[in-house]
């Protein structure tokens, strides 16, 4: 039976970007048009949408305005309701995921040596087209994955986002079969790349500011907590930065072993301050960053995901309270990843 699609739908959109926290609100809820797919595009009716820390720097303008009047969101988990033009990889009904990454040119340098994520024409949902704080979106279906059986909408959601770009983070980190890790902040990404690392027998210790993040990392696993200042009770293997916050980078390197790596899984991150070469780089450590993801790392992580029975922590919000979730996120201190339900009941 055909979907009755409707002309309108409900959506959240950016204002004037500003602190979420503030007198004002930079999100509203507006009434606009559903989109209509282009060539090679599917419309979805959105069921979930997890609710990331690179929203709040879209909300709050710590990143540059690429669209005017916004809608955010890029951890959106629906089921295909249109297809465009030429579409052809997903059947109506199906349910998909749309990530941060929302399309790549497929032919310059980086994508045609497999690291579309470096691609400098690429263009990402809910910062350069509008995202899933929305009844209807729409993806090219190339960008899409299908969602694992296993994860309900509402756990998968947080997978699209901060568990893909944990993967990647964890990639880049270099983490030896059964080395210490460190995860500086504990939000929805780091509780996933925790459960990651533990589920293949490596050792996590946890450095952030929340105490109930702390709590929640302890009883996931995590061998040790501390604040994000502090050095880890031993050396490590390698480290994961995902606080937005450059005044840890030299304190996570001062903490590595020799030949150790310190990985900034952030979009955006404050100024790293003045680091010294004998104290902090000597000894052959590495500093690398991560910037989103390929199209390869999303299939490999949800693979590995379902394999491994990873459990997101999710706290649902209604839709109606986005702004709400937003500034619960920009508290820092949240136990797993929230998450918007909107046309999941």
């Amino acid at each position: 039976m055909k979907y009755q699609i409707p002309e309108t739908m409900r959506a959240w959109q950016i204002t004037t970007p500003g602190k979420i926290d503030g007198s004002k609100s930079p999100l509203e809820l507006v009434t606009k048009p559903v989109p209509q797919p282009q060539r090679g595009e599917v419309l979805v009716r959105v069921l979930t949408c997890g609710v990331c820390h690179t929203d709040l720097h879209v909300t709050e303008g710590d990143l540059p305005v690429h669209k005017d009047h916004l809608t955010p969101g890029h951890e959106i988990v629906g089921e295909v309701v249109k297809q465009g033009p030429e579409s052809s990889r997903f059947k109506l009904g199906d349910r998909i995921g749309i990530p941060w990454l929302r399309w790549t040119c497929g032919v310059c340098q980086y994508c045609r040596s497999g690291k579309e994520n470096l691609c400098p024409n690429s263009l990402y949902t809910g910062w350069d087209h509008d995202g899933g704080y929305a009844e209807y979106a729409t993806v090219p279906e190339g960008f899409a994955y299908r969602i694992p059986d296993r994860f309900d909408s509402q756990t998968a959601a947080p997978l699209l986002c901060a568990g893909i770009i944990g993967y990647r983070a964890f990639l880049r980190a270099n983490i030896p079969a059964g080395g210490k890790l460190g995860l500086y902040g504990f939000g929805g990404s780091a509780h996933i790349t925790a459960q990651l690392a533990i589920d293949q027998g490596m050792e996590v210790h946890v450095l952030t500011r929340g105490e109930d993040a702390k709590k929640f990392a302890l009883k996931l696993g995590a061998k040790s907590v501390n604040g994000a200042y502090d050095l880890p009770p031993v050396k490590l293997d390698s480290s994961i930065i995902f606080a937005p916050v450059g005044d840890i980078v030299p304190k996570a390197l001062e903490g590595l072993k020799p030949g150790g790596t310190l990985a900034l899984a952030g979009i955006h991150m404050t100024d790293v301050p003045q680091i010294s070469y004998q104290e902090h780089i000597f000894h052959e450590k590495n500093l690398t960053s991560v910037e989103s993801n390929t199209r390869s790392d999303g299939e490999h992580f949800l693979t590995l995901a379902d394999r491994l029975g990873i459990e997101p922590k999710t706290t649902p919000y209604p839709f109606e309270k986005a702004d709400e979730a937003l500034r619960y996120v920009s508290k820092g201190d949240i136990k797993g990843a929230c998450v918007l339900k909107i046309g999941e009941k």
